[in-house]
């Protein structure tokens, strides 16, 4: 079985496996470092099925590297072709979709459960290796020399330009996080804004840093469901927080920001999405690491769009964006000694491969980042793009 798999997995890279009794199993074309892993009897049974397996394997110390680390795996891997999308057979797309409605109810409570899992683990963990600013979505990186914090910073500026804000517009931040975004709107473009998270910890540290920063009187941050809101909005931003909602609450989501935006109003939704259409969550990231997450694919957000009644009036897609972002986070948080201590080893290797993996899925797989400007009218954005220019250029 084992043999079969890395045949399927690697065809390049420098592969070798050491199984129980002494047997040693080798992949790859010989180019490149090695790749050296252990594997005990446990980690064979776990790698038949592979896309949960080889994480758990590597968290619960079944898999150990002897030479090289998860990520040099998981490159090989992305190199070989292993990771690219296919399009699945209609019976393989009917269980995912029904996977996707069982796993992603994604209610009032199952959506304050599912934040609290990942975003309540420690706002100083996020520090460690997130941009001073803990921008904990795709930087956008203009130059490739640019460092995390200047790349989240051009990331929050090109949002501030696509949104068109004029100062006092009011503006709603869905999925607010630690406030980074919305204090950059307040301060730089003039909103008034109000940030929703379901997430304690990041209520708490936004507010705070709203207070330090002088901004408090121009941002209300509010643990709230966004779908429990009222009241109207000239523009609405959310990052990162459509891959939380679940495809069988897509439609609600956009019918609440339709609901919400002002008829002269802009919105701008930035999410992960993937090219090869619907399917269903990994599942090591559904069980460890995002509970009732899914990254949709285009079509089923355009679907949900058009039925809400808004306006598409631009689309960027950010490609490789991501994989630096990833890769840098990741080699902050292996660099951070006192991570493991904070938690233990099996919460670091957890998390080294979800990072790992991560910047697999956009470097070598169908992982992208969508920016969808959105609207009521067809004239409330300029007929040209050139007012997404930055100034100076």
């Amino acid at each position: 079985m084992i043999e079969a798999l890395l045949a399927r997995m690697i065809k390049t890279g420098d592969f070798t496996a050491r199984l129980p009794g002494g047997r040693v199993v080798k992949a790859g074309d010989g180019s490149g470092p090695p790749v050296v892993i252990r594997i005990n009897s446990r980690g064979l049974r776990r790698l038949t099925n592979p896309s949960l397996g080889l994480g758990e394997g590597y968290m619960e110390g079944d898999i150990v590297f002897e030479q090289g680390t998860i990520a040099d795996l998981l490159t090989i891997v992305g190199e070989s072709g292993g990771r690219k999308p296919k399009r699945a057979k209609a019976f393989t797309r009917f269980r995912k979709a029904l996977k996707r409605r069982i796993q992603q109810v994604n209610d009032r409570v199952a959506s304050r459960r599912n934040v609290s899992h990942h975003y309540d683990l420690s706002n100083d963990l996020y520090r460690r290796f997130l941009d001073a600013d803990m921008q904990y979505s795709c930087a956008y990186f203009e130059r490739p020399d640019m460092t995390l914090e200047e790349a989240q910073g051009a990331k929050k500026a090109l949002i501030g330009r696509k949104l068109l804000i004029q100062p006092g517009m009011k503006t709603l931040d869905i999925g607010s996080g630690w406030g980074g975004l919305s204090m950059t709107l307040a301060k730089d473009f003039g909103a008034r804004m109000t940030g929703v998270t379901l997430s304690t910890q990041q209520l708490a540290l936004a507010k705070e840093r709203a207070e330090t920063a002088g901004l408090s009187d121009r941002i209300d941050f509010r643990l709230t469901d966004y779908r429990d809101l009222n009241e109207p909005f000239d523009r609405i931003v959310s990052v990162g927080m459509l891959e939380h909602v679940g495809a069988p609450n897509f439609q609600t989501y956009f019918d609440t920001i339709a609901r919400l935006l002002d008829a002269d109003g802009v919105a701008l939704i930035h999410s992960i999405g993937k090219m090869h259409g619907p399917g269903a969550t990994n599942a090591f990231t559904q069980k460890y690491i995002f509970p009732g997450g899914y990254i949709p694919g285009l079509s089923e957000i355009v679907a949900a769009i058009e039925k809400a009644g808004l306006w598409i009036t631009d689309i960027e897609i950010l490609r490789l964006h991501y994989a630096e972002t990833c890769r840098v986070w990741r080699e902050r948080f292996m660099a951070d000694p006192d991570i493991p201590r904070m938690f233990d080893e099996r919460f670091r290797r957890m998390w080294e491969f979800y990072l790992a993996g991560a910047e697999l899925g956009f470097r070598h797989g169908g992982h992208m980042v969508f920016q969808i400007q959105l609207a009521k009218k067809r004239d409330a954005v300029p007929l040209t793009r050139d007012y997404l220019l930055a100034k100076g250029d």
